[in-house]
């Protein structure tokens, strides 16, 4: 199957779905997203008219509770928007008959592996927000067992709130910075994410979802820690004339949070290209192009 597809996309605001909005424009993809004060997950109990007046052929949930720290003392919010809700909404999709494409996280490990993932390691998070998405992950298989599940990492874009623009921001004020190298993991743009999601929503029809479904990783190629990603981040930007700093190294124990992290965020990928012959590019080369455009932003908007 190769067909033009019709995406409804839950969620507006965020890294993927803004992704997803602009790379869809690009190609001509219809697409419609709906936010918040459209359709809540929290309180979710049906797709609204306009959801279901649009057709889709593809349902992409980008919509999440995504402040890590924040879950730890929200529980029950977190809970109902990345399991509760995401649970109930595959079930409305599954009625229209149509594939579903659930986000979920690296979260969902504890970190102890020495290697890169792979799907069918045993999960373990370490913090509300993981196990509410873990939840979800089984809340969505459970409802509609034709879904795709998609675990991504370290995500970023030039939207929102991220670790790259969070770091260029930080340049603007500063001369150096301690940030985390202990913890290994693979950045993933929002656009590469978007890429691999609308290529699935294009191969593959309800029923050639049959022989697919279950969880995928989806994660940039190649790994770096905290430390190592922020240099990078700097350096393209350097080089751009935009700000840059010195960057010195400490572990997670030197950064507490409320929240703790995943030490090894690595996501072994294979999975993904054997069924759907996707690569995500390396993340270095993703990178490049969403650090020219915030500093571009920024110089425009200075």
């Amino acid at each position: 199957m190769n067909t033009s597809p019709r995406l409804l996309v839950i969620g507006r605001s965020g890294q993927v779905a803004q992704a997803l909005a602009e790379r869809a424009a690009l190609r001509g993809v219809p697409l419609l997203a709906l936010g918040r004060e459209t359709l809540d997950l929290a309180s979710f109990s049906g797709l609204p008219e306009a959801a279901l007046a649009f057709q889709p052929t593809a349902v992409i949930n980008a919509a999440a509770f995504t402040a890590v720290d924040k879950a730890e003392e929200s529980r029950e919010e977190a809970f109902a928007i990345n399991a509760h809700g995401a649970g109930r909404l595959a079930e409305a999709v599954r009625a229209l008959s149509v594939p579903f494409l659930h986000l979920s996280t690296d979260y969902v490990y504890d970190g102890s592996k020495a290697a890169p993932y792979v799907e069918t390691d045993p999960t373990g998070p370490l913090g509300v927000y993981g196990t509410s998405k873990l939840s979800g992950e089984d809340a969505v298989i459970a409802a509609h067992p034709q879904a795709l599940v998609f675990r991504t990492a370290w995500v970023y874009s030039p939207f929102g709130g991220n670790f790259v623009k969070t770091m260029l921001r930080l340049a603007a004020t500063r001369d150096r910075l301690t940030v985390v190298d202990d913890q290994i993991g693979s950045p993933t743009s929002a656009f590469d994410i978007a890429d691999a999601l609308l290529g699935v929503a294009r191969s593959i029809g309800y029923e050639g979802m049959k022989g697919r479904a279950g969880i995928y990783h989806l994660a940039g190629g190649g790994e770096t820690s905290w430390c190592g990603f922020a240099r990078a981040i700097f350096k393209a930007s350097a080089a751009l004339g935009g700000p840059s700093l010195e960057v010195e190294p400490i572990t997670t124990a030197q950064y507490p949070t409320p929240a703790r992290r995943p030490a090894n965020s690595r996501l072994d990928c294979s999975k993904l290209e054997d069924a759907f012959s996707l690569t995500l590019p390396p993340w270095q080369d993703s990178l490049k192009p969403i650090v020219e455009r915030l500093v571009s932003e920024a110089v425009a908007d200075a």
